[in-house]
């Protein structure tokens, strides 16, 4: 038995009816607030009603969870679907890349160290727990950074959630009403593909995800099945995308993942941390403001798709977000995979460099 499949096997073996009703009761919260939410019309509503519902379940006490298989399943289907909206005319469009992604690094440092110091002047964080939770995405990497330097783990992951509900559940509003992304009550999306084409498609996806995977690559899942699609669809080998109920189920099951960030985080300890979320998230965004500003005047990118880029929120939340409003997924995700490379590779050392010097578990 390959490894691949022992750790299928381990997986269904622990896994108990608990489990299932568990999952089943996430998912059924999950669609129920995405058909909801799309139902008023709302921008974005397939995933932010997922979102909201099941966290808001969380919250309150119910055992919302996805397990792992499925969470990968749901990011590549997601990366597909990203994919399947590219077109050749895209991928001519990259060469003002560099010069945004280079404003987006200055944009994403200035914005860690303002959040920070909001934290720590107004709050009264350490300097090591409030670095780490102004760092916009990398969620995973910040946790586990947070725990080894005895950082403010539950502080920490509330600025970091907050922000990205926030975000995923204000910003379809904010574009949509300002006019500055199309919404006609359902997402943008490609005609569903021939059986053959589908299932080329998928085999691609799974094979590129699973080499990024081998790689190390960060959001290999969703970034594989991107690159895979991406290829066959900017290529034009291939013409179509997944049929509407496997599109929508993708976004209501990205909006049920995001929600689940909230099923570790206490009530309490969320109503705590609320006021120092909110703050860093105001100075996070205004921070963006004036560097999307920048953005607009430097480059020939369209200003709903700048504003998508360089939102400090999940990479996953926000290329769903292109899906349903109608933007370029190309430039999302270039930007949103360089922020992360620039989290994941200097925070750790503005941390040591400028954070409270480690201490012993035993100290």
């Amino acid at each position: 038995m390959t490894p691949a499949l022992q750790k299928l096997s381990r997986i269904f073996r622990h896994t108990t009816p608990r489990d299932v009703l568990h999952t089943f009761e996430t998912l059924l919260v999950g669609l129920a607030g995405g058909l909801l939410f799309e139902w008023l019309q709302l921008p974005g509503g397939l995933i932010s009603g997922a979102m909201i519902t099941v966290g808001a379940a969380a919250i309150a006490g119910r055992p919302m969870g996805l397990p792992p298989l499925m969470a990968h399943i749901i990011l590549m289907t997601l990366g597909l679907s990203l994919g399947s909206m590219v077109t050749p005319q895209m991928l001519t469009n990259m060469a003002a890349y560099p010069v945004s992604i280079a404003i987006l690094a200055v944009s994403t440092a200035c914005a860690t160290l303002g959040s920070s110091l909001y934290l720590q002047r107004v709050h009264r964080w350490d300097r090591t727990s409030a670095l780490l939770a102004g760092s916009p995405g990398a969620l995973s990497q910040i946790i586990m950074l947070a725990n080894e330097r005895h950082a403010d783990v539950a502080g920490i992951a509330v600025v970091q959630t907050m922000r990205v509900i926030i975000l995923t559940a204000a910003l379809p509003l904010i574009l949509a009403a300002s006019g500055l992304a199309q919404h006609g009550g359902a997402p943008l999306r490609a005609a569903p593909a021939t059986p053959l084409a589908l299932a080329i498609l998928v085999a691609v996806s799974v094979a590129a995800s699973l080499v990024l995977r081998l790689l190390k690559f960060p959001a290999s899942w969703m970034f594989g099945a991107m690159l895979g699609s991406s290829a066959l669809h900017g290529s034009g080998s291939i013409e179509g995308g997944l049929p509407a109920w496997a599109y929508a189920a993708a976004l209501i099951g990205i909006g049920t993942l995001i929600g689940t960030r909230f099923a570790r985080i206490s009530a309490r300890t969320l109503l705590s941390h609320m006021t120092a979320a909110i703050g860093s998230f105001t100075v996070a965004i205004v921070v963006s403001a004036i560097f999307v500003g920048l953005v607009t005047l430097t480059t020939h990118a369209r200003l709903s798709d700048i504003v998508v880029a360089f939102s400090p929120g999940a990479m996953d939340a926000m290329l769903a977000l292109a899906l349903t409003l109608h933007i370029d997924p190309v430039f999302v995700g270039a930007h949103h995979l360089s922020r992360f490379f620039f989290v994941s590779i200097a925070t750790p050392g503005i941390v040591h460099l400028f954070g409270r010097p480690q201490v012993d578990a035993d100290d």
